[in-house]
């Protein structure tokens, strides 16, 4: 059976969710919201930097849910819970990369995505390369110990490249070192992350007592002047956030991230590129997750080197779909899924 998909924007990420559904052979693209003006009426191939598709992208929402569709992929920047409020309750299935796991730093809104759900017999699932993708696998690897001490998700990477300023100054990057609301800002933009715990706490069956978050941060001795973003000498271009699931005073989950920007860093934080995953116990299990381009991969300036990025983000969302459109209604993790399945994906 084929599952009829709209497009939720044509950013970075939903460009590359575009070309992954129509890539699929059991799914068929039939419609695309266009956030903004400009885009509405051009086709979404062109919007994408693909041939024309016969799809032409709109604002109307009333019209694309009345398509009809299975499922909607969600993939702006900032989510809006009004609009998946309005999807899931007329009964359309959403997989969204727009920072939601389990929804539970939304508060009174997590109540009102899971309402819809059931108003609209729909389901709602959330992804994205990390968290999402990156925390299933560290679930995968704990299925092969009979003893968990710990689960430990690190990721590291230089971002100087990473053109989201937006994305990044809510989590406290840009601002003065000794700023005292650095901390508050880092919990509440990385909170996903936490999301994220508490996944692998229910894959484990741990319930936590706290969930919480530590962060420390490294600022710049000299102007950094990124082309599409400056942060100033003095202000913060690295940061380590540390989310942890604790029970009875002992960290049982940790992810954390390590970021930094530009040359000039203090302290000069040395990171990889990449992910380790850690299944501390008997036995322990150590996996190195990174990511390169395929050798005949060509690319000519940053930006068209953050297209794999965009590529992480957007296809386990994608993949999901069949499992996400045949699961019960509600809000749904990868650990109330079968695995979703790379189906199509193989070069002919």
């Amino acid at each position: 059976m084929t599952l009829r998909v709209v497009q939720w924007t044509t950013g970075n990420v939903g460009k590359r969710s575009v070309e992954a559904v129509m890539k699929r052979p059991d799914l068929e693209l039939v419609g695309c919201y266009a956030w903004s003006d400009d885009k509405v009426g051009r086709d979404v191939g062109e919007l994408c930097g693909l041939d024309e598709v016969g799809v032409r992208a709109t604002n109307d929402i009333d019209a694309l849910l009345a398509l009809n569709p299975d499922c909607v992929v969600y993939n702006p920047m900032w989510r809006n819970v009004d609009e998946l409020v309005r999807i899931l309750e007329a009964g359309v299935n959403v997989v969204s990369t727009a920072a939601f796991i389990t929804g539970h730093t939304l508060g009174p809104d997590r109540d009102r995505i899971a309402d819809a759900c059931q108003r609209g017999g729909s389901t709602m699932f959330g992804s994205g390369i990390s968290p999402g993708f990156v925390e299933m696998l560290a679930i995968a690897a704990a299925g092969a110990s009979d003893r968990i001490d710990k689960v430990t998700v690190r990721e590291e990477a230089d971002t100087t490249a990473y053109d989201s300023p937006d994305t990044e100054k809510a989590a406290g990057f840009g601002y003065p070192i000794d700023h005292p609301g650095l901390q508050k800002m880092t919990a509440d933009g990385t909170a996903v992350f936490g999301e994220a715990v508490r996944m692998i706490g229910d894959a484990l069956g741990v319930e936590f007592d706290e969930i919480r978050c530590e962060a420390e941060y490294a600022q710049t001795t000299e102007d950094l002047d990124m082309g599409f973003w400056k942060i100033d000498k003095g202000c913060v271009a690295g940061m380590f956030a540390s989310w942890q699931g604790r029970v009875g005073g002992r960290t049982v989950v940790e992810l954390s991230v390590r970021w930094r920007k530009g040359p000039t860093l203090d302290p000069d934080w040395q990171v990889g590129m990449g992910h380790t995953i850690e299944v501390a116990g008997m036995p322990t299990i150590n996996m190195t997750v990174g990511f390169l381009p395929p050798p005949d991969f060509q690319a000519t300036t940053m930006e068209e080197f953050m297209v794999i990025g965009h590529v992480m983000t957007a296809v386990p969302a994608v993949n999901a779909i069949p499992a996400v459109v045949a699961a019960a209604p509600g809000i749904v993790t990868y650990t109330d899924l079968p695995l979703p399945l790379p189906r199509g994906w193989v070069t002919q």
